[in-house]
């Protein structure tokens, strides 16, 4: 199937999650004819765009109080203030940890002003824009169990690879920010972040400021793991007060 029909499926299971509310794999697989291995799929990539939610068997819509299509060119824009404001605590030689996701994936770009670099990430699209840099870093991967959900490798193995090296600074994002808790997620598998942050000196969090304050059942990072987290100027005073109390440093991103 081409790319544009695959496009054009996947807006049309967008529109009818947002119609319906919830709907499952079965049942999209019937509609649009296809298998429900391409329908998972699907489903991973519209979630990891922010446009729905996955669930055991199908997919459900974002709650409303999520849901902020009129802000995302704004919050494209912010990803990149973010991402250049993280990477000015990035020196020359830095070995670093970058996991999986759009956040951080706008750091590889500002990484061509460094030298010498020492690169572990374990997501494919990571490793491959990291791989057409001009500054030529060295690149790790940490291999392991391909998932689908996040994009990006996990399990035992990508844990075992990780506790092979130690790092200066780990560089990760969040899907919510429960002010009270730490870093949290729509993912269940969280085993490879804290094994991140646990060979890891420095511990920075890359979000934008719409995210926090988000409560997500799962949390993937507490505070006390936490040494940075780098937001965007929408991050209010009373919300970098409750951060700080923490013993985080609070970066805004001009």
């Amino acid at each position: 199937m081409s790319k544009r029909n695959t496009q054009l499926r996947r807006h049309s299971i967008s529109k009818l999650v947002d119609e319906k509310g919830e709907v499952s794999v079965e049942e999209l697989s019937h509609l649009f004819e296809t298998s429900e291995v391409t329908i998972r799929k699907d489903l991973a990539s519209l979630e990891k765009n922010g446009q729905l939610l996955r669930r055991y068997g199908g997919a459900i819509a974002l709650p409303k109080e999520v849901v902020s299509d009129e802000m995302e060119k704004k919050v494209s824009t912010r990803k990149v203030e973010v991402a250049k404001a993280a990477a000015k605590l990035i020196r020359d030689h830095n070995r670093i940890v970058i996991d999986s996701g759009s956040t951080t994936g706008a750091l590889i770009e500002q990484l061509n002003q460094k030298h010498g670099l020492v690169v572990m990430t374990n997501s494919l699209n990571l490793a491959h824009a990291l791989n057409e840099l001009e500054s030529e870093p060295t690149l790790l991967m940490t291999g392991g169990t391909w998932d689908a959900h996040s994009e990006s490798f996990q399990g035992q193995v990508a844990e075992s690879v990780l506790r092979s090296y130690d790092f200066d600074q780990l560089f990760i994002g969040a899907d919510g920010i429960d002010l009270a808790r730490g870093t949290t997620t729509f993912n269940e598998l969280v085993g490879l972040s804290k094994v991140m942050a646990e060979v890891s000196r420095e511990v920075v969090v890359l979000v934008e400021s719409e995210k926090i304050g988000r409560k997500i059942p799962n949390l993937e990072l507490a505070w006390d793991c936490i040494d940075v987290l780098v937001t965007d100027s929408g991050l209010s005073a009373q919300q970098s007060a409750e951060i700080e109390s923490h013993g985080v440093k609070v970066i805004r991103a001009s």
